[in-house]
């Protein structure tokens, strides 16, 4: 058998004209925003992009950053890292949180306009004293400059992500902080020896954020969804590019 890739036909495909709602995860709207091509021979012709590895250690260290504040959140006390950076919350107790935060279900709301239903998965949630949710995102890498602001030009997914978040809390009817934050975990590489132990060095990154955007998005991938036509290429899209000229090598040979 060959050990190459071979896509799996995806079976949610989306219909046009369908009565049904339609699920579109977060991941898929981030996917439409960087390459509505690449969403449409998705969501549309039913052929995802290949997967990437997957981070196992970014996953252990959401999974300890859930059970820990967990522990706080069951005391009804701040965790230190929120004491330490002066944050007005704690870790929310709300008897959502366990299906908020789990994969392929998540936070969801119905979208009207476009039959559409929109979802995504939270690592976490606070709240101010002014009953607010506070959307938080944990992070981990590994980097040897210090990570205590969010800059970089691939930085703005981390942010619209945490803004849908935002827009689905304040669509299912709660009170949302326009302030989220990123808990960032970067792993010292720099230590002497490993010993069985990572070391991480912990910044808490306020966020200010907007979901103005995310209106006007959905009716946008929604109309590409209803087309016949494929779309252009995202800018700069490194499938789309090998795409093309894979064929063009193939063609000419």
């Amino acid at each position: 058998m060959s050990q190459y890739y071979r896509p799996k036909r995806s079976r949610n495909l989306y219909a046009p004209g369908a009565t049904d709602p339609f699920k579109v995860s977060r991941s898929k709207v981030e996917l439409f925003i960087d390459c509505p091509r690449c969403f449409y021979v998705d969501r549309r012709l039913g052929v995802g992009r290949p997967p990437g590895f997957p981070f196992n250690l970014n996953s252990a260290v959401d999974e300890l950053l859930k059970r820990e504040f967990d522990q706080y959140r069951s005391q009804g006390e701040p965790h230190p890292l929120i004491t330490q950076n002066g944050i007005d919350a704690i870790p929310h107790q709300i008897d959502q949180l366990d299906e908020w935060r789990r994969n392929f279900t998540g936070i969801r709301h119905h979208h009207d306009a476009t039959n559409l239903l929109i979802f995504g998965a939270i690592d976490d949630l606070w709240i101010n004293s002014n009953d607010e949710f506070i959307v938080v995102d944990y992070k981990a890498t590994s980097k040897k400059e210090a990570i205590d602001q969010l800059n970089d030009t691939w930085h703005r997914s981390y942010k619209r992500q945490m803004e849908i978040y935002q827009w689905l809390l304040a669509r299912n009817g709660y009170s949302v902080s326009s302030t989220g934050y990123f808990v960032y975990c970067n792993g010292q590489a720099e230590r002497d020896s490993f010993k069985n132990t990572l070391h991480f060095d912990i910044n808490v990154i306020p966020y200010d954020g907007s979901h103005d955007w995310v209106e006007a998005t959905i009716m946008d991938l929604f109309h590409c969804l209803e087309s016949d036509a494929i779309p252009e290429s995202g800018n700069d899209c490194d499938y789309c590019g090998y795409r093309t000229a894979a064929a063009d090598v193939i063609q000419s040979g």
